[in-house]
Formats: structure tokens, C-alpha cells, sequence
């Protein structure tokens, strides 16, 4: 027999946009249920780097940056162009800042500033350069108690043995190990901390990036009363009168029908692996690989389409793009790594089949992939090679592989990894042309000797420095490739999420064919069509309105109006 229960606000997912929708329902006194298809919590937000940006927000001001007036929407609007929805930008950078207070002063979740992380584009009209991004402060496991047996473990191929490593400090400890004693001691205890962590418990207790944020909003909606259901997919929304009342949900023991007194969130996580979306809306579709969690397959927006919703055709792309490289483990499974720290430092370039250069690759990961996309004839596979040399490959590592004192041997034979005495040899092992490649690799270093890229500009804006080697000069984002052997990786289109969800208006409403909202629907995360118009304009984009947009859908639902 079906199980039946009855709640206020139900929330279908747990990402950062679910469970925020949940808590700040939750904490104004309505009864939340979250319907988690997977059997963990935290979707793929437990898989992400963790960075939020949010404009304006308490956080970054108490360290000293304040907000200029108007310069975000700005900024957005010069990014965005004919794709700049006015409604959803301005309850964006409205709520944004709230929503960050709100988390600050009432839940689990607690901040870090990034007081000098800029903007993607900084020679736009009102760019940061610095203070609008906050990150999950570090978390201890051992606070979610016996609940941490639901929160999803960190992504293999972005954690070092199941260890969380932050982007800052911590991170920057780890690049530096054998050149700083420092380092090399702050390591060491992280190290040793770990491997107990792993004897005693199984997993990693040291939880940071999105594995902390996770964390933390999973550990506040305990403290709210909301009830966490894993295994419970979503099948479909109930309808009264035009209305959603409430949802059907699948487990793998029969069906449970919920009612929902003030509605329903949907935050399934967009549709990366839903095929047949994804054939309809991405860009050569045949070559990409999603770093978003299996799950994530279109659910949300099905069930929201099927109740007289509709998914934006308004974007400028459809998905937060990113250049990724497959992995084979030793054990047969496969997986995807996400290149966004190796592109940017000093002794790497990318090249096509040719072997030429078609981008800056110091820019966002999301220029990254359209410029190849761009550069890939429509009879070719859209690929490209990150090649670097011995010294490179040693200090800051190659995707998945590890900078020294981490063997390179393993990823060799796995053929992860190809290595070769000279760029004409490497470029025959890759399928690429040998001529081509060594007539690039001399040009850069032509320029690359006197920390110059003529051909790109790398290392000439703030956001390029940042993602460079602050102690490499004169420019910490341009070296030679001069030390034999050399190395490739090859790396094809992958996505984070997908943009092109259900078109709501500022207070996270689903809204019809006629522009009417649904009574009682609502979306977020990347169920809902990106505030960013399908621009990156900034690292954190994703999650930022993830949760602003949640905290705005479970205030509206509740009852109080910003």
C-alpha cells in the first residue's frame, strides 16, 4: 500500500538550492520535507569547489571590501547583453547578501570571505576585484553525528585520497610541500590527521570546499526539524485546479504520496545526464562529459514542464562549461576531472589537432571550452591537449597528476598521461601534428623567455594573475615549455551543470506558457534558468544563486515577502 504523509513545503533534491529552500522554510515554522533521489545528501553540491559568489554580502564587508553601489548589476549587465533578465538580477543582488546574513547569524553554516578572488572579465564596467565570493568555513564530520552516514562522499578525482583541498592557503600548502618547511609541516599533520580519520572512520572527517557546504546545510536543517528522505525520487507533481499540491515519489519498495500544503521546490539538479535534453540543447553533444552527480537527470524539469511550466530558450548557452580529461582508475571505473587550477600557471598551452594554440587558457574554464568549440570544425571531434614539460609537470602537476614527490608512473601506464622526449614525438603519440606543435611550442617560448604571450595576453588581468604562481615572474601566469621530456593530457567539452532550466520569475516562481506563475511550484539551482543568461561571469555562479534563489523560495513559501 502507498505510504501517504503530509508536510507544508516539500523540496525535491538536496543541493545547496533544496536544502537552503529548506532550512529557511524550516526556520520560519513551516514543516519541510526533502526528497533526495540518491541514497546520500548533498548532490552536486558535495562534489563542487564550494565557492559562493554573492555580491554585497555581510561577510566580505567585515573584511574590508565594500560594495559600490550598482557596480554588480553592472557588471552583469556588460557580461550578459541581450540575455540580462533585469527581474532575476535584481532579486539576485537584492537577496544575495541577505541570504548570506541569514545563514551567518541563524544555522550551521558559517563563512569565509574571498576578499581577493576578481571577477572573470575585469575590464568590464563594475567588476570585482575581490569581496564578493564567500566559501563554507572547514567542517568537522564528526557534527553531522550519525547522519554523516547520508552525506555524499567529495569527488574521487578532485580529492586527494578522499581529502578535501581548499583553494587558498590550504591549497597552496600542498602545491609548495617541497620548497617551504612550512608547508611541508602543515601538510604533514593534515596528512597524519587524515590517515587516522580514514583507520577510525572509513572517510575523510576534514570536510571542506562543497563537501563543508554540504555539510553545514545539512547539519542546519537537522537543527530545523526537516526531514531528510534518501532513495525518494521524484515521479511526478499533484494538481489541484491548476495548483501543485503536493508529489508522487518513487522507492525502490513502492510509491509515497506526499501533499504540500505551500507547495513544492524543485531542485533535482538540472539535466546533465538526461540524454535526449541534452541532445536537444548542447553543442556536440556526442563529445562532453558532465561532472554533475548520476542522478541529476532532468526530473525537476519534466515534472515541472508536465504541471505547465517551460525551459528557457534564452540563454546564451546551456550549460556551466568546463575542460575536463577522462579517468581510468587502476580498480576499471572510469571518471572525469575538471581542469581549472592547471590551465592558468606558468609553462602550459593548449593546442587542437593542428597543434596550434586557439585561446587564452588563463581565462574561466567556460571560455576555455567555447573557444574550442568555436575552433573545432563541424567534422571533427571538439578536443584539444594541455602540454607542459618537466618542470611543470613536477612543481603544479597535469589534471589528476600530482606535483612531485607523487609518481608520475602510475597515470603513465594508465594512459591517463603521455610523455615523449621532444614536442615532435609527443605530438605523434597524441595524433597530433608534430610540425605544428613544435612551431607553437617555439613561438610561446619566444615570448614566454620575457613573461610575454603576443598571441593571447595571459597574465594581463587580475583574474588571470590569481589563477597564476605568485612566485614565478615576471609574469606568474607565462614560462617556456623548455624542459624535456614533455607531457600531454587530452581534454574534451564537460559541463558542472546545466543553465537551461524552468523559466521563474524573481521570487523563484515557476512560471507558464502565458508568463503566469504556477501556484504552488517553485525552482532552483539549475532546475531554475540561470540568473547568469548562460554567461560565467565569476567563479561561484552556480552556487551563489543556488542559494539565494532557495532562500528566496522558501521565504516566498512561508508566507513573508522580502
Amino acid at each position: 500500500m502507498a505510504e501517504e504523509i503530509t508536510c507544508d513545503l516539500l523540496v525535491a533534491g538536496s543541493g545547496a538550492a533544496g536544502l537552503a529552500a529548506a532550512v529557511v522554510a524550516a526556520h520560519r515554522g513551516l514543516r519541510v520535507v526533502v526528497a533526495e533521489k540518491a541514497d546520500v545528501i548533498g548532490g552536486t553540491t558535495a562534489w563542487s569547489g564550494g565557492w559562493i559568489w554573492a555580491p554585497g554580502n555581510p561577510v566580505c564587508a567585515a573584511g574590508g571590501v565594500a560594495e559600490e553601489p550598482g557596480a554588480a548589476r553592472a557588471y552583469l549587465e556588460a557580461v550578459q547583453g541581450n540575455a540580462f533578465n533585469d527581474e532575476l538580477v535584481d532579486a539576485f543582488l537584492e537577496a544575495a547578501p541577505e541570504m548570506v546574513g541569514f545563514f551567518e547569524r541563524e544555522t550551521a553554516l558559517q563563512f569565509e570571505p574571498g576578499l581577493k578572488i576578481p571577477d572573470t572579465y575585469s575590464h568590464l564596467p563594475g567588476a570585482g576585484m575581490g569581496g564578493r565570493s564567500v566559501i563554507a568555513k572547514p567542517y568537522e564530520a564528526k557534527g553531522l553525528g550519525a547522519a554523516l552516514a547520508l552525506l555524499r562522499r567529495p569527488m574521487r578525482e578532485t580529492s586527494f585520497m578522499g581529502m578535501t583541498i581548499q583553494a587558498g592557503p590550504d591549497l597552496r600548502a600542498f602545491m609548495t610541500v617541497l620548497r617551504a618547511p612550512r608547508s611541508a609541516l602543515y601538510v604533514s599533520r593534515r596528512m597524519v590527521r587524515h590517515l587516522w580519520d580514514l583507520a577510525r572512520h572509513g572517510r575523510g572527517m576534514q570536510l571542506r570546499n562543497g563537501n563543508a557546504l554540504a555539510a553545514r546545510l545539512m547539519r542546519s536543517a537537522l537543527d530545523r526539524g526537516v526531514e531528510l528522505r534518501t532513495g525518494h525520487a521524484l515521479q511526478g507533481l499533484l494538481t489541484e485546479a491548476g495548483a501543485v499540491v503536493g508529489a508522487r515519489l518513487a522507492l525502490c519498495s513502492g510509491e509515497v504520496t506526499v501533499k504540500a500544503r505551500r507547495g513544492v521546490v524543485l531542485a533535482c539538479g538540472g539535466y546533465p545526464h538526461d540524454t535526449a535534453r541534452r541532445t536537444a540543447t548542447f553543442p556536440r553533444p556526442e563529445t562532453h562529459a558532465a561532472l554533475a552527480v548520476p542522478e541529476a537527470t532532468g526530473d525537476g524539469l519534466q515534472a515541472g514542464e508536465a504541471a505547465g511550466g517551460r525551459q528557457t530558450e534564452a540563454l546564451a548557452g546551456p550549460a556551466a562549461l568546463c575542460p575536463v580529461s577522462e579517468v581510468r582508475w587502476p580498480d576499471g571505473t572510469r571518471g572525469t576531472f575538471p581542469h581549472i587550477i592547471d590551465r592558468g600557471k606558468p609553462g602550459v598551452i593548449g593546442v587542437l589537432a593542428n597543434g596550434q594554440r586557439f585561446c587564452n587558457e588563463g581565462l574561466g574554464y567556460h571560455d576555455y571550452v567555447t573557444a574550442l568549440l568555436a575552433a573545432t570544425p563541424e567534422d571533427a571531434t571538439p578536443e584539444s591537449w594541455l602540454i607542459c614539460d618537466h618542470r611543470f609537470i613536477r612543481r603544479y602537476g597535469l589534471g589528476i597528476t600530482r606535483p612531485a614527490p607523487l609518481p608520475l608512473r602510475p597515470w603513465l601506464r594508465a594512459g591517463y598521461l603521455t610523455r615523449a622526449a621532444t614536442p615532435e614525438a609527443l605530438a605523434r603519440a597524441c595524433g597530433i601534428d608534430p610540425a605544428g606543435l613544435a612551431a607553437t611550442i617555439a613561438t610561446f617560448n619566444a615570448g614566454a623567455v620575457r613573461g610575454e604571450d603576443p598571441a593571447f595576453g595571459r597574465g594581463t588581468t587580475p583574474y588571470m594573475r590569481l589563477q597564476g604562481d605568485p612566485d614565478h615572474g615576471p609574469n606568474p601566469c607565462v614560462a617556456p615549455l623548455a624542459h624535456a621530456p614533455f607531457y600531454a593530457v587530452r581534454v574534451i567539452p564537460g559541463s558542472f551543470g546545466t543553465f537551461a532550466g524552468l523559466v521563474t520569475d524573481g521570487a523563484a516562481r515557476v512560471l507558464g506558457p502565458e508568463g503566469r506563475p504556477v501556484p504552488g511550484l517553485y525552482a532552483a539551482g539549475t532546475d531554475m534558468a540561470s540568473v547568469m543568461g548562460g554567461h560565467y561571469p565569476a567563479g561561484g555562479i552556480n552556487l551563489g544563486p543556488a542559494l539565494t534563489f532557495g532562500f528566496i523560495a522558501g521565504r516566498h513559501a512561508s508566507g513573508e515577502q522580502p
